[in-house]
């Protein structure tokens, strides 16, 4: 195969591939010892006929389609090596008349990585972000903790706001009680917001074991159409109110939650993780500020495709996740009333915005040509392995040497950033 770069307007390239008469005629005799067990040719066993026979049933240029389709499959990325091509979209391919026993030609058009030069990315003054750690901070974390440490006990009082009421109910429309409106002992917590809005306010001040008429009106967008904008009650049976009760703060709680001995040591303790944590919050809110400020003083051109494949991630993304709670996105849609093109619509600011950066920070790494050793990708292998409960090995092995450039560009782009990050002025 013959790669030829005929023409390169902006960010549009069209180049011809050439493939001999060898090359294709090798190409159509693998497509036949591949399918020859599909034809069947009288006097012939299946899959016993030989290629003249088939082609002359069939016609003369039954294998071409496939051997033209694998030469190109094949072909292709090795194509665009050679040319030093770096494609943001599918091909859009011409082809020279197919005739046995002569070489043919494919012209591809297609669109590329727009090539931009980035500037002022070097010197940015941005406003520093402070990662002291306060007295009230860390006295906030502990009691955090201690909340976290909390128990349920029992009360022998009315319900209040953040208590959880144990409960039995039955939801009914007039006269008839619908599906999926009953439960027992089922624990509800007074504030939460988990159950139909003026539901829970209305168990505020029961007792336990009162019997309560909890009157609510379905919302309009309500998921279930044969219940939406309806009213509806919900008779309720309390059979226990429980409140958190916080465990206090001193030395004796250190020693059930910690490996220290004093409230002074875990404070410090605290204190240091705080610290640690607040600094890398504290670096990576300057590193957004800097990738801001070059975007904002860098124009360059972001091609539609590269947009319309960003909101294409997202919305895949998001798909997966609403079928993990047993949803869709045509449901979700229906449930917002919207159509595709209006939520598309709706993600496309981001969506370019995203793009844009990703354009300018990897254009920025390729500027610097940041040098990534074989140790930094070793690392980087780790790193991903624990993430996946892998072996390094094992995760080299599937991702394959020929990928192992995604990784290194990845590592660029981090060195690219950090670049800016430590040029920046922080006032």
């Amino acid at each position: 195969m013959k790669a030829t770069l005929i023409s390169k307007e902006k960010n549009d390239v069209k180049f011809t591939m050439e493939f001999t008469a060898e090359e294709f005629e090798n190409a159509v005799i693998n497509v036949y010892k591949a399918q020859k067990d599909k034809f069947t040719v009288d006097g012939f066993r299946k899959g016993k006929a030989p290629r003249s026979i088939i082609e002359k049933k069939y016609g003369e240029g039954i294998f071409y389609e496939d051997a033209i389709n694998n030469l190109f499959r094949d072909n292709y990325p090795d194509a665009l090596d050679e040319l030093n091509l770096n494609v943001i979209d599918s091909p859009r391919a011409e082809f020279s008349q197919i005739k046995k026993g002569e070489g043919f030609t494919i012209t591809i058009t297609v669109e590329c990585y727009p090539e931009i030069e980035v500037k002022d990315y070097k010197g940015v003054e941005i406003e520093a972000v402070s990662a002291e750690v306060t007295d009230e901070d860390v006295d906030n974390e502990l009691q955090a903790r201690a909340r976290r440490n909390a128990r349920m006990v029992a009360v022998d009082r009315p319900a209040k706001e953040g208590d959880t009421v144990l409960i039995d109910y039955e939801g009914w429309v007039g006269d008839e009680q619908f599906e999926g409106g009953t439960a027992e002992r089922q624990p509800l917590k007074l504030g939460s917001g988990t159950f139909i809005p003026g539901f829970e306010e209305q168990l505020i001040g029961v007792s336990t074991g009162e019997d309560k008429d909890v009157k609510v009106t379905f919302p309009e967008e309500y998921h279930a159409e044969n219940l939406a904008g309806k009213e509806a009650v919900f008779k309720c049976k309390v059979h226990e109110i429980k409140e958190e009760e916080v465990p206090e703060i001193n030395d004796d709680f250190v020693k059930d939650v910690s490996e220290f001995d004093t409230l002074d040591e875990y404070k410090a303790d605290i204190r240091k993780e705080l610290e640690k944590s607040k600094a890398a919050r504290a670096e990576n809110a300057m590193k957004n500020k800097v990738i801001e400020k070059v975007f904002e003083a860098n124009d360059i051109e972001v091609p539609d495709v590269m947009v319309e494949t960003e909101i294409d991630n997202t919305l895949s993304e998001f798909d997966q996740q609403l079928k993990s709670q047993g949803l869709d996105l045509n449901t979700y849609m229906q449930y917002l009333g919207k159509d595709a093109k209006e939520l598309r619509d709706e993600l496309r600011e981001e969506a370019f915005k995203k793009t844009k950066t990703r354009m300018i920070v990897s254009a920025v790494a390729q500027q610097e040509d940041f040098p990534v050793t074989d140790e930094e990708i070793s690392a980087e292998l780790e790193n991903m392995a624990k993430q996946y409960g892998l072996e390094a090995d094992k995760l080299r092995e599937m991702i394959g040497e020929e990928n192992l450039s995604m990784i290194e560009g990845d590592i660029k782009v981090r060195k690219a950033v950090d670049m800016m990050y430590e040029n920046a002025v922080k006032k």
